[in-house]
């Protein structure tokens, strides 16, 4: 049955998402605290980090605070197989839970499908991530939208696939850095994504506390999601933009209550100015949560690049991925190591973009 939005109430997200620290056992106790708040759904992330991050690509600062020395340690240390995303949907649904995932590579989407979650999440760091927004249309399974360190031209060219495939969506409005100065919030840009694009419209809050997100709700937004974990101080890159689980319990029940929403006080300096862009916040994260067309191996000049030659993985300092066809049949100008983002200028012709 396709999965529809609720229509008289906020749908609310728990977003585990690495905050397991790779260890199955602890996702478990994740989905019983989401549970336990009365969350909506639960959300996790899957990923092969060998197909998403080049070695060399660099931490974001907020990153920092993990302990790795680069962004591929970092990440390669909370990965879960395939399999257990299979007994985690089990497990939350068995406590009432939608099971919500965000894929970050083609072959992770087309598994998930495989399983039937009830819909399917695009961080922000994949908005400029053309290729891989097909094929997840193609997949033809609700897809919920994250847009942090975008304009809207940048939000219009990503649902472009999924309005080609008729395939339904949902935009978050969302500022991506951890945690998210409340001034830079610009909860108006919510508005601005309904007007502009007539689909359902939430937020994901990385703000610290619960304030922002009972604001947006008190505006009308029809999803929240929220980080949430055992314990803010547990080492990782997004515990600390967490809730703990008391606080969860404590946002979620302020949500659902009515009369609560209807008297409560909005955080102004969250309102901004509804024009949808990058805010500086996130400049940092920006580079390093996207992508660009990477070489796979070592390469010298001279070399005519091939598909087989090319990847699309972290930082996003090179060729953006909507460009990876144009990079095809290119001749290098140079030596180029391999996991080496490509830029404009190393290329023959030059690539010429606008």
């Amino acid at each position: 049955m396709p999965f529809t939005l609720p229509e008289d109430r906020v749908y609310i997200i728990a977003e585990a998402g690495v905050n397991h620290d790779g260890k199955a056992e602890k996702a478990r106790k994740l989905i019983d605290i989401a549970a336990d708040a009365k969350a909506d759904a639960v959300k996790f992330q899957l990923f092969t980090t060998d197909e998403i991050i080049s070695k060399n690509a660099p931490l974001a600062e907020y990153q920092k605070r993990s302990g790795e020395q680069s962004q591929y340690d970092m990440v390669k240390r909370l990965e879960l197989p395939y399999e257990t995303f299979r007994d985690l949907k089990v497990y939350a649904e068995s406590k009432g839970l939608d099971f919500i995932v965000t894929p970050f590579d083609a072959a992770s989407a087309r598994f998930l499908a495989s399983l039937h979650v009830k819909a399917l999440k695009i961080p922000s760091g994949e908005l400029t991530n053309i290729p891989f927004l097909r094929e997840v249309a193609d997949l033809h399974l609700f897809t919920i939208i994250s847009t942090g360190m975008s304009s809207l031209e940048d939000v219009a060219e990503a649902v472009a696939p999924f309005r080609a495939a008729d395939t339904p969506f949902a935009l978050l409005h969302c500022v991506s850095a951890y945690p998210a100065p409340v001034e830079q919030i610009n909860l108006r840009a919510m508005k601005t994504l309904e007007e502009a694009f007539h689909v359902p419209v939430g937020y994901s809050d990385h703000t610290e506390g619960i304030e922002v997100s009972v604001t947006a709700a008190a505006l009308g937004t029809r999803i929240i999601e929220k980080h949430f974990t055992i314990n803010r101080n547990d080492p990782g890159p997004d515990h600390a933009a967490s809730l703990e689980p008391d606080a969860l319990k404590s946002m979620i029940n302020a949500i659902r209550d009515a009369r609560a929403l209807k008297k409560a006080t909005l955080i102004q300096e969250a309102l901004g100015t509804g024009i949808k862009r990058c805010q500086p916040c996130e400049e940092n994260v920006r580079l390093v949560a996207r992508r660009s067309v990477v070489l796979k191996q070592d390469a010298p000049a001279g070399t005519v690049l091939t598909e087989e030659m090319l990847a699309i993985k972290r930082p996003g300092s090179g060729i953006a991925p909507k460009f990876y066809g144009e990079v095809i049949g290119k001749t290098l100008n140079r030596d180029l190591a391999g996991d080496t983002p490509i830029n404009p200028e190393y290329l023959s012709p030059p690539l010429r973009i606008a």
